[in-house]
């Protein structure tokens, strides 16, 4: 008959295994579970994402009160005509889109494949009847009725696509709306039919620009297709308003940086945060803008800043925190 080989004894086991767990410490990375391993890779690059589309965001309307803030000092503090503004404003952002793809690689191929006719038209359609509508409406109306109509084609869409607000993501876009109303209470006037439906034709075009900017794999190249595609459409509208064609270097100085840079420039931003801004707080955040602008008025052009201004900024921004917050948590 075979021996039974003997059991070692529990003391020599407890030694051997104690010896091992201070050898080894804490299990190494590789033998932990894939799903573990997936789920803190997620973990740790969710925060990174979300402060990156934080930043796009907020440099979106930075550069979308800087516009504001040139379209003013153009349209109604030089002789600048709306045509000719708009026509320098289109072509500076493309020339700066274009080297821009030109310096990495792209040109003007990356242009001819990116970009669409409909974007183009959606951004010429803002960009002309936005500057002859300012001309002649008072600022505060001509804000009620542009964010108005963004906030009713861009939401309208997410609700047509099957987008649902929470109870309180729609009292965060009354509050907000609110806001925006008693931020240009002061400034509202019975306005022009004309330039009133000018300007709701404004926010139409930019609601349907922005809309098309979501899920752009290169926002650089994409937006200089549609600045480039629009071009022709700026040079016909000046070139049938060449009559009343006006120019002073001061007005041709304001529309060329409203083009390079917060225009141009703005939409890739704007473009690249919106891949991952559903319809709603895309919509929502731009009411920021009047609030921006307000305060780029009281810094940089020596404007009153007021309780009013306060108020109604604390109401916007609670607003938007209301209709975001609910999204990010």
């Amino acid at each position: 008959m075979r021996r039974r080989r003997a059991s070692p004894p529990i003391e020599a086991v407890q030694h051997v295994f104690l010896a091992r767990v201070r050898y080894s410490g804490a299990p190494s990375q590789s033998a932990l579970p894939m799903s573990k391993l997936t789920s803190d890779a997620a973990s740790s690059a969710a925060p990174s994402h979300g402060a990156r589309l934080v930043v796009l965001t907020v440099v979106a309307m930075l550069a979308f009160a800087g516009n504001s803030l040139l379209c003013r000092l153009a349209l109604k503090g030089t002789q600048l005509d709306a045509a000719s503004f708009t026509l320098v404003r289109i072509a500076s952002a493309a020339l700066v889109l274009w080297a821009i793809l030109l310096a990495r690689g792209g040109g003007g191929q990356s242009m001819r494949r990116a970009g669409s006719f409909l974007s183009a038209l959606a951004l010429i359609g803002y960009a002309v009847t936005f500057s002859y509508a300012y001309v002649r409406l008072a600022a505060g109306t001509g804000a009620l009725l542009l964010f108005g109509a963004v906030q009713a084609t861009m939401i309208g869409y997410g609700i047509a696509i099957g987008e649902r607000l929470a109870a309180i993501q729609w009292l965060g876009l009354l509050l907000a709306l609110a806001g925006l109303v008693w931020l240009v209470l002061p400034g509202l006037a019975a306005p022009d039919p004309l330039s009133s439906a000018l300007m709701i034709a404004a926010g139409v075009g930019w609601g349907v620009y922005s809309l098309r900017g979501r899920g752009q794999a290169d926002p650089v190249a994409a937006t200089a297709g549609n600045f480039v595609r629009a071009l022709p459409f700026a040079m016909a509208v000046s070139a049938l308003a060449f009559a009343h064609a006006r120019f002073d270097a001061p007005g041709l100085a304001y529309a060329a940086a409203s083009g390079a840079v917060t225009s141009g420039l703005g939409y890739v931003v704007w473009y690249a945060a919106l891949k991952s801004l559903r319809p709603a707080t895309a919509a929502t955040v731009q009411l920021s803008v009047p609030v921006i602008t307000a305060a780029g008025g009281v810094l940089l052009l020596g404007e009153t800043l007021t309780a009013r201004l306060v108020a109604s900024s604390v109401a916007i921004l609670g607003g938007i925190a209301l209709v975001v917050l609910p999204k990010r948590h």
